[in-house]
């Protein structure tokens, strides 16, 4: 029998990707999935969809952040983000690409979370990329070398060119099947969809998603 498979989009730049990610690989475990972990460009992602990410809106960065420390601490583990947040990703996103880090891809992926969201490591810095690489068994000069190349740039644009393909919007974003789930509070419902007891009527939401706008932003904006 093969196993289903999960996929997870993920960006370092997202605290909930980390929170996501210390649950994931024992939900694959009690499910017998296979976890296929995707790096994406969150950038990328709110540029084609013309969004703000959260740490662009003041208030909901506070919030975000406040939500962060108060899930830590009832979850039992250190939350201590980088010095500076947002920071660069692309160095350890492609790091974390499956034809970099092979079959480290998952122990490197836990390493680099761990290190910037609960040590507050710089994940912007390839210094302290290196040593993660290096730790979990990687040759680090070599590793480092390839994500300066143009093919592994070329590889981790294709990785969130096919992600915007599949719809997905925002990290982190798990596919099972073909349905698509959007965020950390959506692990729950993972759950019961495995479980075969997911309450959703697809028909429900076609025909909400059907219905006509009523007004849109702009004209609300112009009638004031």
């Amino acid at each position: 029998m093969t196993a289903r498979t999960l996929h997870f989009y993920f960006d370092y730049l997202s605290p909930y990707a980390y929170f996501s990610w210390r649950a994931l690989q024992p939900l694959c475990q009690r499910y017998q999935l296979q976890l296929i972990p995707h790096p994406v460009v969150f950038g990328k992602l709110l540029d084609h969809w013309g969004q703000l990410g959260p740490a662009e809106v003041v208030p909901k960065k506070a919030a975000l952040y406040r939500y962060c420390y108060r899930y830590a601490a009832l979850n039992g583990f250190e939350f201590n983000p980088p010095h500076c947040h947002p920071f660069n990703p692309l160095p350890a996103l492609r790091l974390s690409l499956a034809e970099v880090s092979g079959d480290k891809q998952t122990a490197l992926i836990s390493a680099i979370f761990d290190a910037g969201w609960s040590q507050g490591a710089d994940l912007s810095c390839v210094e302290t990329l290196g040593k993660l690489a290096h730790n979990t068994g990687l040759g680090s000069a070599t590793v480092l070398d390839s994500i300066t190349r143009q093919d592994t740039k070329d590889l981790l644009h294709r990785e969130t060119e096919q992600a915007i393909a599949q719809g997905v919007f925002g990290v982190p974003t798990f596919m099972i099947d073909d349905e698509l789930f959007w965020g950390h509070d959506q692990l729950a419902h993972i759950e019961l969809y495995l479980q075969g007891k997911d309450p959703l009527d697809p028909d429900k939401v076609d025909r909400m998603l059907n219905r006509a706008r009523g007004i849109d932003r702009k004209a609300v904006r112009d009638s004031q």
